[in-house]
């Protein structure tokens, strides 16, 4: 993709931000421990000479990871503080990108190469032009305000998809009563329209395709008594979903948050609370848990990035981990 670099990351201070606040070290024997094979599936992907490295630490909420490989960064919100972060893959440095970021959340990448940000103080999804300029794509809906958009995927087409629940990282800033329901929109890459394609969630959150993008997955983070991984199928033209959908995962325990899906179709989902269940869990395409990654602290998203797609870059609460993987992500980020 053709980016102007010099004007996107004008976009964005450089002030340098601490890598190496807490004390991390990578397992000593191989293959790492921490790297669970739940069922034989997963064993194709565990890649016997990798361990888990810790890239980055000093963060208060670390969130929506998003990889531009043409720049080879990695671009993340620190929700609490309030700031878009980067890491450069090349030298390890971590600098500020944009502060103040509105409580920025979920990012993405758009098929123009451009950055997609879900921000909560302003209740809107951004788009940030190559040369800096910001663009609103949607702040409302049906003449109401969002409530606090939460994660964002583009889809092949270069539609938009964002959740909306009512819920935020700051309680100390009062969020407004929401006026609409949990939502999943579409953004039209033609007409810019917001388009309403599921109502009523309880607490719509983290949300990724299947890798042939028949398959919308969503998380429900209020549903009652546990989590829900929800699994929607596209209509055939690309432009809305087909029925109520139907639970493809129980979290139990779990509180599943951000996710990606592999080449392979299965679901890397960021999870935790609690020493028994922070890191990753992979899901295959039938809903099994065959894989997880123990983090000594929850992950709430994640992406795959690197030179050839296959390094796993988990945003975790105060740290961003990495880990190469024998598989490739099914989207841009």
């Amino acid at each position: 993709m053709s980016v102007d670099r010099r004007a996107f990351l004008a976009a964005g201070a450089a002030t340098v931000v601490a890598s190496a606040a807490r004390a991390w070290e990578p397992a000593q024997r191989l293959p790492d421990p921490a790297v669970e094979v739940l069922d034989p599936r997963f064993a194709k992907y565990r890649i016997g000479l990798a361990s888990i490295e810790r890239l980055a630490t000093g963060f208060r909420w670390a969130e929506g990871p998003v990889w531009f490989g043409d720049m080879r960064m990695l671009l993340f919100s620190d929700v609490s503080n309030d700031r878009i972060l980067k890491w450069d893959e090349e030298t390890g440095a971590v600098t500020v990108f944009r502060r103040p970021a509105d409580y920025a959340n979920g990012n993405a990448r758009d098929r123009q190469g451009r950055l997609l940000t879900c921000e909560h103080r302003t209740r809107r999804v951004t788009r940030t032009e190559h040369d800096g300029r910001i663009t609103v794509l949607a702040d409302r809906f049906e003449g109401k305000p969002l409530n606090s958009p939460n994660d964002v995927v583009c889809c092949s087409d270069g539609s938009v998809w964002f959740t909306d629940p009512a819920f935020g990282p700051n309680p100390l800033e009062a969020m407004a009563a929401p006026e609409l329901p949990g939502t999943i929109y579409r953004i039209d890459p033609a007409s810019g329209a917001v388009q309403a394609v599921a109502r009523g969630l309880k607490g719509p959150n983290g949300l990724c395709f299947s890798p042939d993008e028949r398959i919308l997955y969503v998380i429900e983070a209020r549903a009652e008594p546990n989590r829900l991984i929800r699994a929607y199928d596209v209509t055939p033209d690309g432009t809305g979903l087909s029925g109520e959908g139907r639970v493809f995962f129980d979290c139990g325990k779990g509180t599943a948050d951000g996710f990606r899906a592999d080449r392979d179709g299965n679901l890397w989902c960021g999870w935790g609370m609690g020493e028994a269940e922070d890191g990753v869990v992979v899901l295959s395409p039938e809903a099994k848990m065959i894989g997880r990654i123990r983090l000594p602290e929850r992950c709430a998203n994640l992406c795959f990035g690197g030179h050839d797609r296959n390094r796993l870059l988990m945003a975790s609460t105060r740290s961003l981990y990495a880990l190469y993987v024998n598989t490739q992500g099914a989207d841009l980020g």
